[in-house]
């Protein structure tokens, strides 16, 4: 038999015959020392599914390493970097809790509780502690143990949020991650070693909480910069403090709440919480001293702009005004003349593959009250149509609501005074948590919704979906995210318990994405989320839910 093992590594097109039982870290190693490899990994994609570098191979496998630049090194760096800050409040404060919230300010918002919220001064100590076990370059394993085994150790350490978690974990076995005597749960990879991580900054913030900052995925030799976002920090606050007071701060909550056959009643409450919070946006329209004639919405991808419009303009009827909806998506230059991307592709997520000159020419001539004819765009044309079905005239009592991602940018209206205008920012701000240091990514949730509409809707493949959505993601960076603040209004789509319902659409899907192709890890990495919730029977949602948009069933007309 032999005692060798054929490796295919990606990063240099080379196939290596490598002893039996030799681990990731080691090929790694080899692979740097001889100037093959030129990046420093974080973990590696093996046969397209991520994996800590502890990893030991004894049959034929393909590897690919991943850095920090890599979206799945970036995961895996501030799981590492979450689970030594952990270390380090256990040791210096037994008591104390550490959470990891939510991404915000080109960083993640945190918060140490010893009975209280830590002082600057407090970080400061748990700051120095993590760099101290970082510096002391100490193993990171990850071990397997039988689910009951390991759900016993996490209640004798005083986690329950991991203990309810586990409670839901059809598995026999599962695996956890040990340095020292200190134990934690993740549902991904994380670092060989403490010394895996390096760079790393707490920002206090006046809360009492702090903001986790990172290396720029791009420069990861800096952090990256922070940028004050104080509305998207008090949106999330507002619906994590909700939870809070319901008693559901984590899925483990959340799963045993639905055993409990209580999904009716968080459904009725996350659906009238959202219902009440566009009311009030409604009512604030309406009540400016100057008049609004235009709602600007804006929002990344699936991010649920589309329903939150027509919710939005319902109750604005009800209040008695007359909106009239009109998508910036119908305003797109005729497709020979659109702009491309580096890739040569279309670029349809630019400000500049819109009619600028068009949309501004109606947009004026609807406020001086003349009729114009609004265009229909052609998907599968590439090309704007027209006819007289779609003639609008704005009169007093109208409102005009314009739904798109580049709303809030100021350079779509240079020329409509700022007082007339109204922005709301729409996006799936996830404001619960797999438990105490496992965040659930807002892009994550918005990936999923996007892949079961473009399933249902577009005849789509999520393999597809997947291998489109980084591009997606960095069209987002460049032309939704700087022009969030810009917003008079943040709208948090997300809903309690939509990934429960998500997770019976979802996984099929998932499951079609062939292991071979590299869209397989994304899939397989979501699958391996989605495994923790219980599921929710979507008939229970109502029809005009925001979650109908992506599921389909929806009262409104698309």
């Amino acid at each position: 038999m032999s005692n060798t093992v054929k490796i295919k590594c990606l990063n240099t097109g080379t196939t290596l015959l490598l002893p039996k039982g030799i681990t990731l870290t080691e090929i790694a190693d080899s692979l740097r020392e001889s100037g093959q490899l030129q990046i420093q990994p974080l973990a590696a994609r093996v046969n397209n599914r991520i994996t800590s570098l502890n990893w030991e191979i004894y049959r034929p496998k393909t590897v690919e390493f991943v850095d920090i630049g890599d979206a799945a090194g970036m995961r895996v760096y501030v799981r590492t970097l979450s689970f030594l800050i952990s270390a380090a409040v256990n040791e210096l404060y037994p008591q104390g809790r550490f959470l990891l919230e939510h991404s915000v300010s080109n960083g993640y918002y945190c918060l140490i509780e010893n009975g209280h919220p830590l002082t600057a001064e407090e970080l400061e100590t748990v700051k120095k502690r993590t760099r101290e076990l970082i510096d002391a370059d100490l193993p990171i394993e990850t071990i397997e143990e039988e689910t009951a085994v390991l759900t016993e150790k996490f209640r004798q350490a005083g986690r329950p949020d991991i203990v309810r978690l586990l409670d839901d974990y059809n598995h026999t076995y599962a695996c956890y991650t040990k340095m020292g005597e200190h134990i934690d749960y993740y549902y991904g990879p994380l670092g060989a070693s403490s010394r895996t991580v390096g760079l790393f900054d707490i920002l206090p913030l006046p809360d009492r909480g702090f903001l986790l900052q990172v290396p720029d995925a791009r420069h990861s030799d800096r952090l990256a910069g922070f940028v004050a976002q104080p509305k998207m920090l008090n949106a999330f606050k507002t619906y994590i403090h909700w939870n809070r007071i319901n008693l559901l701060s984590n899925i483990g909550d959340l799963n045993q709440a639905v055993r409990q056959g209580r999904a009716s009643h968080i459904i009725n409450v996350s659906e009238a919480l959202q219902e009440k919070k566009i009311a009030q946006m409604a009512d604030e329209i309406l009540s400016q001293t100057d008049k609004k004639k235009i709602v600007l919405v804006a929002g990344p991808s699936s991010s649920g702009k589309t329903t939150f419009s027509k919710r939005l303009a319902v109750q604005l009827a009800a209040s008695g005004a007359f909106p009239i909806s009109l998508s910036l998506d119908d305003y797109f230059l005729e497709r020979e003349q659109s702009p491309r991307d580096e890739n040569g592709n279309y670029d349809y997520e630019a400000l500049h593959a819109l009619d600028l000159e068009l949309f501004n020419d109606q947009l004026i001539r609807l406020l001086k009250g003349e009729e114009v004819r609004i265009p229909r765009y052609n998907f599968a044309t590439g090309s704007k149509e027209y006819s007289d079905e779609r003639t609008v005239q704005l009169h007093e009592e109208n409102i005009l609501i314009l739904e798109g991602i580049h709303a809030l940018n100021p350079q779509l209206l240079p020329k409509i005074p700022a007082q007339v205008q109204y922005k709301v920012y729409v996006s799936a701000l996830t404001s619960i948590s797999l438990d105490n240091h496992n965040r659930i990514s807002t892009a994550d949730n918005r990936l999923i919704r996007r892949m079961i509409r473009d399933a249902q809707y577009r005849s789509i493949t999520a393999r597809e979906t997947i291998a489109r959505w980084p591009s997606v993601r960095a069209g987002e960076d460049k032309w939704i995210f700087p022009y969030q603040e810009n917003a008079d209004a943040v709208f948090n789509s997300a809903l309690l318990y939509e990934l429960s319902v998500l997770k019976q659409f979802a996984e099929p899907l998932l499951r079609s994405v062939p292991q071979t192709c590299p869209e397989f890890a994304e899939a397989w990495r979501l699958l391996c989320f989605l495994d923790y919730l219980q599921p929710i029977v979507g008939t229970q949602i109502p029809p005009t839910s925001l979650l109908r948009e992506f599921v389909g069933g929806s009262s409104f007309h698309y």
